[in-house]
């Protein structure tokens, strides 16, 4: 009888084992609110990865920085704390220029020329991030930049001295050469910043001043259309490789139904 017993106990905790161990977990850090578009596609892109993998990859999207801030997501992921995170590439054009390609000034301002510059952006972004050990999923571009101000301007001059969010090379470059003072906040941190006046001025989407409510501290937006950064989901390649191939196949059609469903 006791023999009979531990051999049933042991077939059940072998399935429960089987069972325990056969699901993997990842962290996605996240910059943006829960409520911003690029969350909320994050959010979706998850559940699509549980759905098409029968449950074997189980992704918690951390959004609003709650678990790394913008500027450290990149590192957590290519150093293994996250398995897979989002970043604003422009973030890191001081590592690579390929990265600040779609922070530079007019050089793509509508989403057809921001496709057409990704398309071309993304062998080699692809490339780098292989050479860092990372795998780029998909990316998606903010609506276009404009000019949030708490004063009217009619000049380039009328910038100098302004306190000026400063969220990349790029943007602390502008600064700088229109005389105005970089200040660097995160996205989290947005609408405190211009609520107690660390910050007067800033170039951002539509969208971040809806999630920061930043009318509610300015009264001027300037829709200059200057440029649109992309956010690009990354992955470890370690983490990514040690998945079977069916939850490899998962991850990647789920990625290109967010990078589509982003787009449009």
């Amino acid at each position: 009888m006791k023999r009979r017993l531990f051999s049933t106990t042991a077939i059940v905790l072998a399935f429960s084992a089987t069972g325990s161990f056969a699901q993997t977990k990842w962290d996605l850090p996240a910059a943006y609110p829960a409520t911003n578009f690029h969350t909320e596609n994050l959010t979706q892109f998850a559940k699509d990865v549980d759905k098409a993998s029968g449950g074997k990859l189980k992704i918690t999207v951390h959004a609003n920085a709650s678990l790394f801030k913008a500027p450290e997501i990149k590192r957590a992921v290519q150093g293994g704390q996250a398995q897979i995170g989002e970043v604003l590439l422009v973030n890191f054009e001081n590592e690579n220029p390929i990265y600040g390609a779609d922070g530079i000034p007019f050089l793509a301002t509508s989403f057809a020329e921001s496709k057409k510059l990704y398309e071309a952006q993304k062998p080699f972004l692809d490339k780098k991030l292989n050479a860092q050990g990372m795998k780029l999923l998909y990316a998606v571009p903010w609506p276009p930049q404009g000019l949030y101000v708490k004063k009217e301007i009619a000049s380039v001059a009328d910038m100098r001295g302004v306190k000026w969010r400063a969220y990349s090379p790029a943007t602390a470059k502008m600064a700088e050469l229109i005389g105005a003072q970089p200040v660097t906040i995160q996205a989290a941190e947005v609408s405190q910043a211009f609520a107690t006046g660390v910050v007067d001025s800033m170039m951002s989407s539509g969208s971040t001043g809806y999630d920061s409510k930043i009318y509610e501290s300015v009264k001027y937006w300037y829709d200059t259309q200057a440029w649109l950064p992309k956010n690009a989901v990354i992955v470890n390649l370690k983490a990514f490789n040690a998945l079977d191939p069916a939850t490899q196949a998962a991850v990647t059609k789920a990625a290109a139904d967010a990078e589509a469903r982003g787009w449009s």
